[in-house]
C-alpha cells in the first residue's frame, strides 16, 4: 500500500518518498511492452536470456535489491498484492536468500517510478517470474557481501558465513555488518545466473508461517485498500454512463448541468462525462440525477439465445492445439458430449476505484490495476502527454483476479484530474456500474468425443472448444472504455488468441494425460458479443470442467475407478503423487455412499500443463426438494515446486476451491436484447457463507529445491469438475452446462 495513505502530502514529501530509486529508475534504458498485454507474460524485452525469471529483463541488482548503513534492505518487485498473499512471500524469499529476519526487509510493490516492469501480475506468475527473480537477485547480493568481507578480513571467501542477523562472521569469531559492507559495496552490477542458492537445511524463512502482512489492516478495519485512501484537499467524482455497455445517455443542456447545487465540476469530452464534489455523498447524488436522463442503444442488440448457439454462429478461426494421431485399438465404448460456461463476471467485493492527482506537471495516479506499467501507457496515450510525467502506483483493491473496472476507472480518473489541477480526484464506480460495464469472463462451449478400447486404454480423444479472445488488457488508450468515448475516439486493441503452452480459451485444452491419439482444435473467436477479458484461470476453467467430466464417464462405461483411469493414464510422477496424496487423504479406496443423492468426486489438473499440479475430491449432497448442493469435505493436494509459505498456498487453494464452487453453481450474467440486466447481488447471486464447504483441507507437497509454480489458479478446473463428478455419482445424471443451480438439479432430478 502506498506511504502516502492518510497523511498529508507536499510536493517536497511526495517526491521525497520515491528517493534515490528514482534516479535509478529514470536512468535505466527504456525496454519495449509486448503487444496485447499477454497474460502473465507482457513486459519488457529480455535483455540477459540466460538469467532467471524476471532478471531476464532487469538484470541490475539495484533494480531488486538496496541495502542501507543499517544493514536493511529494500527489495523492489513489479508485481502487486492482490490479495494473494505475495507480499509476504517475496519478503520470505528476500530474506532467505540475504540470510536476514523479515523483520529488515522492505517490499515495494509495483511503482513505474521505482520497481522494475514486469508486466501484468496475471496468470500465476508471481513466484515464477518476480520470485525467481528477487530470490536470484538476493542470492547474487550474499555473495558479494560474503565477497567484500573476505577482501578485508583477508579470509578465503568459502570460510566465511552469514548469521540470519546481518552480519558475516569468520571462523575466528571476526564480525562484519552488512550496513558496514553496504557503504561500500554498488550493487549496480549485473547478476550471474550461478549465484549458490541456500538449501533447505540451511532455510530460517522459507518453508515457514510468517504472519501475512496485508491481513491485519483488513481485519481492524484499518487502510487495506485503494478504497480506504483520503488525500489532502481531495475532490470526489462520479461517471455518468447508462446503464450497461452499449447506451449512451442523453444529457440536458450544458447551462443547466452546470448550475447544479454541489457541483464543483462537470467534465465532459465526447461520450464521457463526469461529476466531481466536494463530498462523496454530493457527487453520488448529482450522478443519480444525470442518470435519470434517456439512454439510447449504441450498438447492435445483445445475444439474447444459448451460450452455445451464440458462439458457434460466429466466424472462428481454427487453431489447431494437439494432432497426435498414433491409434493403438478401436473404441468399444465412448462417451462425451458438449460443454459451456455463461458469460461470467469478476464479482468484486469493492467496485473499481482509482485515485489521480496533477501536481506540479506530474500526473500520478493510484490503481488496483493487474497492468500497473499499463495504466501509465494507457494515460499518456489519452492525455497526450509524455509518459515521463505520469507515475503509477499500485494499491490494493477489494477483489479483482483478472480485468474488471480497474483499468477503466484508472483511466478515467487520470482525464478528470486533468481537469481540477492541484486537486486529487477519487473516481470510483457504483455497483451497478461494475456489473454494467467491466469485461466479463468470456462464455465458452466445448465438445468432447472419446472412447475406450476392451482393456480401459482410452485410444480416441477428439476436443474442440469455442471462444472468445480472454486477454483485451489494455496497453493503450483503445483498450479502456473511456478512450472510445473521447473525440477523438482511439480504435479499440484487435482481439488475438494467447500462443500455448499459456493460452487463452485454449488453456489446458490439451490433456497431460498419456493418451495416443488426439485432436485438440481452438476455434478463436474474434467477434466479441459482450465486452470480455481475462477472469481467473482462463479457458482452463471449462477446459479442465469438460476433460475430467469425460474421464469419469469414461471410468463408468468401462466399469473402472476413476482414479484407477487416470492414474492408467499419467506418467508424469509429481501429478501422480497429487493424485495419490489428494485421495489417500480423503479415503477415496473407501468411499462409501450413505444414500440416493449422496456422492464422491475427483478432478485433476497441472494448471497450463507448467504450472502447479492440483487435485481435487468431494463429497457432497443433494437436497431432493430443492436441488441445493450441500459440499460437506473437500481433499485438495498441491504440488508448486519449491514452497515458501505453506500456509499461503493453502489460502490460495481454499480461496479457489470457494470461487470455483461458486461459477459452477451460482455465476451467470445475464442480459436482454438492450443492456445487461444483472445489476446486484440478488440478480447476479455468488456463494454465501453457509454455502461454503463444511470442510476443506489441502496439503501441500515439499519439493525441495524444485523451481517456483504459480499456484493461484491451479484449483479453478479441478473444483468444478469434481463437482460435476459428485453430483453425477449422487444423482446419475451427467450436468454439462454451468450454472448447475439448485433450480436446474432440481429441474433435472424431480422425476427420479
Amino acid at each position: 500500500m502506498s506511504t502516502l495513505l492518510g497523511k498529508a502530502v507536499s510536493r517536497r514529501s511526495f517526491l521525497a518518498t520515491s528517493g534515490i530509486t528514482v534516479a535509478f529508475a529514470l536512468a535505466r534504458p527504456a525496454l519495449a511492452q509486448l503487444a496485447g498485454g499477454g497474460e502473465g507474460g507482457a513486459g519488457p524485452s529480455i535483455v540477459a536470456p540466460n538469467l532467471p525469471g524476471s532478471l531476464k529483463s532487469w538484470p541490475y541488482l539495484d533494480s531488486w535489491i538496496q541495502l542501507d548503513g543499517a544493514g536493511h534492505a529494500t527489495v523492489f518487485t513489479g508485481k502487486a498484492e492482490l490479495g494473494q498473499g505475495i507480499r509476504t512471500a517475496l519478503v520470505q524469499v528476500a530474506a532467505e536468500e540475504l540470510d536476514l529476519k523479515p523483520d529488515v526487509v522492505t517490499l515495494i510493490t509495483v511503482d513505474t517510478a521505482k520497481t522494475p516492469d514486469e508486466g501484468l501480475t496475471a496468470g500465476s506468475h508471481s513466484m515464477q517470474d518476480s520470485g525467481t527473480a528477487i530470490r536470484n537477485a538476493a542470492a547474487n547480493v550474499r555473495m558479494l557481501l560474503l565477497r567484500q568481507a573476505a577482501a578485508r578480513f583477508q579470509r578465503d571467501v568459502k570460510d566465511l558465513t552469514t548469521t540470519g542477523d546481518g552480519h558475516v562472521l569468520a571462523p575466528d569469531g571476526q564480525r562484519l555488518s552488512y550496513g558496514d559492507i553496504a557503504k561500500t559495496l554498488s550493487l549496480h552490477v549485473e547478476a550471474i545466473a550461478e549465484a549458490p542458492l541456500r538449501q533447505k537445511t540451511e532455510f530460517r524463512t522459507m518453508g515457514t508461517n510468517l504472519a501475512r502482512l496485508d491481513i491485519p489492516a483488513k481485519t481492524t478495519g484499518g487502510q487495506a485498500f485503494i478504497h480506504d485512501m483520503r488525500l489532502p484537499g481531495m475532490l470526489h467524482a462520479r461517471v455518468v454512463r447508462g446503464p450497461s455497455e452499449r447506451t449512451r445517455l442523453k444529457f440536458p443542456p450544458l447551462a443547466e448541468i452546470e448550475v447544479m447545487p454541489q457541483l464543483f465540476k462537470f467534465v465532459q469530452n465526447g461520450d464521457f462525462a463526469a461529476v466531481v464534489a466536494e463530498r462523496e455523498w454530493d457527487a453520488i447524488k448529482l450522478m443519480r440525477k444525470l442518470q435519470a436522463s434517456r439512454y439510447e442503444p449504441t450498438a447492435g442488440p445483445f445475444p439474447t439465445g444459448s451460450v452455445a448457439d451464440t458462439l458457434k454462429s460466429l466466424p472462428a478461426e481454427e487453431i489447431s492445439i494437439l494432432d497426435v494421431a498414433n491409434p493403438t485399438g478401436v473404441p468399444v465404448k465412448t462417451a462425451g458430449g458438449r460443454y459451456s460456461r455463461q458469460w461470467i463476471s469478476h464479482g468484486s467485493i469493492g467496485p473499481s476505484c482509482a485515485i489521480a492527482w496533477m501536481l506540479d506537471g506530474l500526473l500520478t495516479i493510484w490503481t488496483h490495476s493487474q497492468g500497473t506499467f499499463d495504466v501509465r501507457r494507457v494515460a499518456a496515450e489519452l492525455l497526450g502527454l509524455s509518459i515521463d510525467k505520469i507515475r503509477a502506483i499500485h494499491a490494493e483493491g477489494a477483489g479483482c483476479y483478472g480485468q474488471n473496472g480497474a483499468d477503466d476507472v484508472a483511466a478515467e480518473a487520470a482525464l478528470i484530474a486533468m481537469a481540477v489541477p492541484g486537486r486529487p480526484v477519487r473516481l470510483q464506480w457504483m455497483r451497478e456500474q461494475e456489473f454494467g460495464w467491466e469485461p466479463l469472463g468470456p462464455g465458452m462451449v466445448t465438445e468432447v468425443e472419446a472412447g475406450i478400447d476392451a482393456g480401459n486404454r482410452i485410444v480416441e480423444w477428439r476436443y474442440d472448444v469455442w471462444s472468445n479472445p480472454h486477454n483485451n488488457r489494455p496497453v493503450g488508450a483503445g483498450g479502456v472504455l473511456v478512450g472510445s468515448e473521447v473525440v477523438p475516439s482511439f480504435p479499440p486493441p484487435e482481439g488475438k488468441p494467447i500462443p500455448m503452452p499459456e493460452g487463452d480459451g485454449s488453456r489446458n485444452s490439451n490433456p497431460l494425460y498419456d493418451l495416443p491419439n488426439m485432436k485438440v482444435i481452438y476455434h478463436f473467436i474474434k467477434e466479441m458479443p459482450i465486452r470480455v477479458s481475462a477472469l481467473r484461470s482462463l479457458g482452463a476453467h471449462l477446459n479442465v470442467f469438460s476433460i475430467e467430466s469425460t474421464l469419469d464417464e469414461l471410468a463408468l462405461a468401462g466399469s473402472i475407478d476413476p482414479l484407477d483411469l487416470r492414474m492408467k493414464h499419467m506418467a508424469d510422477p509429481r501429478a501422480r503423487q497429487v493424485m495419490q496424496t489428494a485421495t489417500d487423504a480423503f479415503g477415496w479406496r473407501q468411499r462409501h455412499k450413505k444414500g440416493p443423492f449422496h456422492g464422491f468426486g475427483m478432478a485433476f489438473a497441472r494448471y497450463k500443463n507448467l504450472g502447479a499440479y492440483c487435485a481435487v475430491c468431494l463429497e457432497i449432497s443433494v437436497d431432493q426438494n430443492t436441488g441445493r448442493v450441500s459440499v460437506h469435505r473437500v481433499q485438495a493436494a498441491a504440488d508448486c515446486g519449491e514452497v515458501v509459505s505453506p500456509n499461503g498456498v493453502q489460502n490460495q487453494i481454499e480461496g479457489a476451491i470457494i470461487q470455483s464452487l461458486s461459477w459452477c453453481t451460482r455465476e451467470a450474467v445475464t442480459n436482454d436484447a438492450v443492456i445487461r440486466t444483472s445489476f446486484d447481488w440478488s440478480s447476479y447471486p455468488i456463494l454465501r457463507f453457509l454455502d461454503i464447504p463444511e470442510k476443506i483441507d489441502v496439503i501441500v507437497e515439499e519439493q525441495p529445491g524444485q523451481p517456483f509454480l504459480g499456484v493461484a489458479e491451479c484449483g479453478q478446473g479441478p473444483t468444478s469438475a469434481a463437482l460435476a463428478n459428485a453430483l453425477a455419482d449422487a444423482t446419475g445424471i451427467r450436468f454439462r452446462d454451468m450454472p448447475l443451480t439448485p433450480e436446474k438439479v432440481r429441474a433435472a432430478i424431480v422425476t427420479l
